[in-house]
């Protein structure tokens, strides 16, 4: 897929850095199946660019990097579509992990649910005073079991169990003091900062990045697959009983 014919993801490259941006800012740059296939397609091509030294991902807008999960169309689904579905929408995850080369998630307001998966998934994390994260599927009748696998990468296992069964987020200081952030900077210079964070990882020998991340990456999917299964199975199970559906639709009555 080239590159202009991106719907939801804006591609643009300067000294060999390539900022993908989400750009669905109507909905708070929400996951949905079009854009989860688009940022996989812009991830692969990238991967392969030999122009292209590094990766910065951000969202379009101030107020969100990603919302997470698109509740328009989440809330559409049934138990026998929840497994295409999520497979799609988890596929970004595994692809950022895999790219040979330094991603950075300049992380622009709000990074929840599957947004903040996609920031967890990342090499770096710089965010702005504005950054919250959270994991709040549980809020919306949905298990959190993809996002507390990623979070066992992160944070200790009661931390963790507070944010999955709570949903509560967290401001940019906390993110920062937890090293869920790297580190902080300016709303105005948050995308600059990021490429030159980008840059700067790019520089430390692109062969020693590689197998470095390469190590990472083996660790982190070592259980990506058993947490993907096991996330369709509590989501099939969710959705049959009703809940996300009425969750959903009662906080999209509420906003609309």
């Amino acid at each position: 897929m080239a590159a202009d014919c991106f719907e939801t993801v804006v591609v643009a490259d300067r000294q060999g850095i390539r900022l993908l941006t989400l750009n669905r800012p109507s909905a708070r740059n929400a996951l949905n199946s079009t854009l989860a296939g688009e940022l996989v397609a812009s991830l692969d091509a990238a991967s392969t660019d030999p122009g292209v030294r590094a990766i910065v991902l951000t969202g379009a807008g101030e107020r969100a990097f990603s919302a997470g999960a698109d509740l328009e169309e989440a809330s559409r689904l049934d138990a026998d579509g929840v497994e295409s579905w999520f497979l799609a929408i988890s596929e970004c995850y595994r692809r950022v992990l895999l790219v040979p080369k330094p991603v950075v998630a300049a992380v622009n307001g709000v990074a929840a649910g599957g947004g903040y998966q996609l920031a967890l998934v990342s090499d770096w994390r710089t965010g702005c005073p504005t950054t919250r994260m959270a994991q709040p599927e549980i809020l919306a009748g949905v298990p959190s079991i993809m996002g507390s696998y990623l979070m066992t990468l992160h944070v200790p296992w009661a931390l963790n169990q507070e944010l999955s069964y709570t949903g509560r987020a967290m401001d940019a200081e906390e993110c920062r003091r937890l090293g869920l952030l790297n580190e902080l900077a300016g709303a105005a210079e948050l995308r600059s900062r990021a490429s030159d964070r980008a840059a700067d990882l790019a520089e430390r020998g692109p062969v020693a990045f590689r197998e470095t991340k390469a190590r990472f990456a083996e660790l982190a999917l070592r259980g990506f697959e058993d947490a993907r299964r096991a996330a369709i199975r509590g989501m099939q199970a969710a959705y049959a009983s009703g809940e996300p559906q009425d969750a959903m639709r009662r906080f999209l009555d509420r906003n609309r």
